[in-house]
């Protein structure tokens, strides 16, 4: 498939581009040069190849849930500045008045 210079022109003004008379040949060419590497790819057979999203094989990132023993709160307290009842006690972030 070849494109013609008003296929160019077309192109160029909804892409917004201002091309020279060489530049528009010059386009013209490449663009064409792509249009029939694509066409070559009609050519393939491709009955036996199911669709895809992706090239990628899908598989999970996430691990299995499983329930572990948790960290014993006097090791999880031992550091804290101060500890009251099972609990941290920080500093009021925002004052009340």
């Amino acid at each position: 498939m070849s494109l013609s210079e008003q296929d160019v022109a077309k192109i160029a003004s909804l892409a917004r581009l201002a091309l020279t008379a060489a530049e528009q040949t010059r386009y013209q060419e490449q663009l064409s040069a792509v249009l029939q590497y694509a066409q070559r790819l009609d050519e393939l057979d491709l009955d036996d190849v199911p669709p895809t999203a992706s090239v990628l094989a899908l598989e999970s990132v996430w691990r299995e849930d499983r329930v572990e023993p948790s960290l014993p709160r006097d090791e999880a307290l031992f550091n804290a500045a101060k500890h009251s009842q099972d609990q941290f006690h920080i500093q009021p972030v925002l004052d009340e008045e």
